[in-house]
């Protein structure tokens, strides 16, 4: 049966890496075989010898000899911890989306674009990648994507000059995104997780993020396609004093949550939860409107009073296929993870190489395979403590490794079908300078520790 499993595992993540090809939605296949892999669980489950207790992350004892109701009560409880997990990331990023939504409903991101003022491309090059680096740290690297992509398109008019810019902000975007506690899905894992603290992560992981950062910025500053001027929109775009107001409350109120959890010990999404109530209190007064979120029979009933509320388009317009699919890979490896197999892989691997090399072949497979299940699988192999050097690492190769390959990220992902990026066009001329920026960042980890 654990064969079968590992199958429909194999098989599902085919089917998400060729989603494009299947023009089927990658929510689709993780879904499927989330619930297969769990279903196959509960089938065998009298025919397996051995059970991963993840709360105290060793080998059950004794699973053997137990009967079929205990072996039940057993998954039973393994399945609402793993599920309880998985969703404490999850509404954490539902928080995260829907109060950079609230932003761009009231346009508080032409702040940004109304502080660019240069026509250089050299210069552009730079306040960008620096402004990925940051917002990506805050907002996260998908998100900060999406946001300057946008910007570029009212700055430069040429499609081959975004193509370049739209590569270099994507290296950035994953660096930044890497040493912060919420600027990825895969350092929010290992946050929620209790795998790393904030200050752990970011005084270990800012520098060499920023070399991760700087060496492709440096290196691209230099090449023909950063020369010379660029002909900026004549649009100005008028800045109320509300976009600024909620741009200013809402970065405040998501780099708070760390903050939150540091002081009363909560887990993350109390946090965020909070956030997004105050981020939509102000909204809702903003906008002179008094409608609840958990009033959706009112909001049936007066259609034309509901849809102004920034607060419920802002639910309307959050990535839920994301949430979904996160779902789908997070449940599907906890099932892998619930037969040891994970673990039993891990202690395999660390015995064989070592751990700082095994890290660094990761960063490499986030380029290929989605980083989500890496780093969800990761948490299963290593026993270590928290801040541990090896959860830093992980962390560092997963965020930043996505970059050498436009699929390998979803920051490039997001990119290549807002600018409709081809996969060889940046294999040719954005990838070998996220190698040497990923290395380089890599090299400076290991010189740290």
């Amino acid at each position: 049966m654990e064969v079968f499993i590992v199958a429909v595992f194999v098989l599902g993540y085919f089917a998400i890496t060729i989603e494009h090809t299947l023009k089927i939605d990658k929510l689709i296949p993780a879904l499927i075989m989330m619930a297969l892999a769990w279903a196959c669980v509960a089938l065998g489950l009298d025919s397996f010898e051995q059970w991963f207790d993840s709360a105290n992350h060793v080998m059950q004892s004794g699973f053997s000899e137990l009967d079929h109701k205990s072996k039940l009560h057993i998954m039973e409880q393994t399945l609402l911890h793993h599920f309880g997990k998985t969703c404490e990331i999850l509404i954490f990023l539902v928080g995260a989306m829907t109060i950079v939504e609230i932003i761009d409903h009231f346009d508080g991101f032409t702040t940004i674009r109304n502080l660019i003022n240069t026509n250089e491309k050299r210069i552009l090059l730079w306040i960008m990648t620096g402004l990925a680096f940051i917002l990506s740290a805050i907002i996260d690297n998908l998100t900060a994507t999406i946001v300057l992509i946008t910007l570029l398109r009212k700055l430069l008019p040429s499609k081959n000059d975004r193509l370049w810019f739209a590569g270099l902000i994507i290296i950035a975007a994953n660096a930044g995104g890497a040493w912060s506690p919420i600027g990825d899905v895969t350092t929010t894992m290992l946050w929620i997780g209790d795998k790393v603290t904030t200050l752990g992560l970011i005084s270990n992981l800012l520098l060499p993020s920023i070399v991760c950062m700087l060496v492709p910025t440096l290196i691209a500053s230099f090449l023909p396609a950063f020369r010379g001027k660029f002909e900026a929109s004549s649009d100005e775009s008028i800045q109320s004093n509300s976009g600024s107001l909620m741009l200013y409350l809402g970065l405040s109120m998501i780099v708070f949550v760390p903050i939150f959890k540091t002081v009363t010990h909560l887990p993350p999404y109390v946090g965020m939860m909070f956030s997004l109530g105050i981020v939509s209190l102000v909204a809702e007064i903003i906008s002179n409107r008094k409608f609840s979120i958990t009033s959706i029979e009112k909001a049936e009933e007066n259609a034309s009073y509901a849809p102004t509320s920034p607060t419920f388009k802002a639910l309307s317009n959050i990535e839920l296929p994301s949430i979904l699919f996160f779902l789908g890979i997070l449940m599907t490896v906890a099932a892998l993870e619930s037969l040891g197999l994970i673990f039993e892989f891990g202690q395999d691997v660390r015995a064989a190489i070592p751990d700082n090399l095994f890290i660094m072949l990761l960063g490499v497979g986030s380029a290929i395979i989605d980083n989500v299940p890496l780093v969800a699988a990761s948490m299963g192999m290593f026993d270590v403590g928290v801040d541990h050097t090896i959860w830093h690492f992980v962390a560092y190769a997963a965020g930043t490794g996505g970059s050498m390959l436009i699929i390998g990220s979803a920051a490039g992902v997001v990119a290549m079908g807002m600018e409709k990026i081809s996969f060889g066009w940046y294999l040719k001329n954005i990838s070998l300078l996220a190698l040497l920026g990923y290395v380089a960042g890599g090299l400076v980890y290991l010189g740290m520790h």
